[in-house]
């Protein structure tokens, strides 16, 4: 999505909205583009000058997070290219890793069976043998093994939360997240405080996938918030690999139903490595 059209969302909320600036005359009015009126874009612009930004980065740099606008150099291209990317993104670790060449989304089953762990486990060290970063949600299930596995097997991994940083669910997966935050990258576009809703996960899923040069569905049912994540992936342009499974089993309709839709089967770390050398 082009750049212009979040800038001008932004500035729509504060520059429009001042009396003492003219916008660019190719500008539109707040009431054109976000349906509220100078009134309330006034108030807008009032509440934003109001935010205290220099002791809020004091704030967060003494906790280690960094964070990106969608105009900053260090924002990364792909997510720009989604609908609606976050125009703000909290980040705790190693930032060059939302810039590695070879990103892999790996989205699966909260309630996954354990063909998940072994399918994963035969697949992500050689993955991260040829530096592929791994990217999931820190979810129960499938999320966490993806980042688990790839810790043990010496590769890098970048989790995106729902929520912000001081409130990490699940609740059991607070020291993973600790360990990844020092050593690999935690991303949320929520500030830290926030605590996590559940209409924040779908923001969450745009975002991991966004990030991804290609997204693997380990297992999912045909109604789960996996399948949408990998449709949404799919409508967004990007490739999504699937491991296929047994006919009748629950787990495997989603991905099954996937791979009729154009998704591509896995069975194989070279199945995932030839299709993201070619991007």
């Amino acid at each position: 999505m082009p750049r212009d059209r979040h800038l001008t969302k932004i500035e729509a909320y504060f520059i429009t909205a001042s009396p003492h600036i003219s916008p660019p005359p190719h500008f539109r009015t707040p009431t054109d583009i976000l349906s509220i009126s100078i009134e309330k874009a006034s108030k807008l612009h009032k509440e934003f000058h109001s935010i205290p930004f220099t002791k809020l980065k004091l704030h967060y740099a003494d906790k280690g997070i960094k964070w990106f606008t969608i105009a900053d150099e260090g924002y990364p291209d792909l997510l720009k290219e989604v609908y609606d990317p976050p125009l703000l993104l909290f980040c705790k670790g190693d930032t060059e890793l939302m810039h590695a060449p070879m990103k892999l989304a790996i989205i699966g089953a909260r309630k996954c069976t354990p063909y998940t762990g072994k399918v994963l486990s035969h697949l992500i060290p050689s993955l991260t043998q040829h530096r592929v970063t791994i990217i999931s949600g820190l979810a129960r299930g499938a999320d966490t093994i993806a980042h688990e596995t790839s810790i043990r097997s010496g590769g890098k991994t970048i989790g995106v939360i729902a929520g912000g940083f001081d409130n990490i669910y699940p609740k059991e997966n607070v020291p993973l997240a600790n360990h990844m935050m020092d050593h690999h990258l935690m991303i949320s576009e929520f500030p830290p405080h926030t605590r996590p809703e559940k209409w924040q996960f779908p923001l969450r899923n745009r975002i991991i996938s966004g990030l991804s040069h290609a997204v693997l569905v380990t297992e999912a049912q045909r109604k789960s918030g996996t399948y949408s994540t990998a449709d949404y992936a799919l409508n967004e342009g990007r490739d999504v690999f699937c491991i296929p499974g047994p006919l009748f089993a629950p787990m495997s309709e989603g991905t099954n139903s996937l791979i009729q839709e154009g998704a591509k089967m896995v069975v194989s770390a070279e199945d995932i490595l030839v299709e993201l050398a070619r991007m």
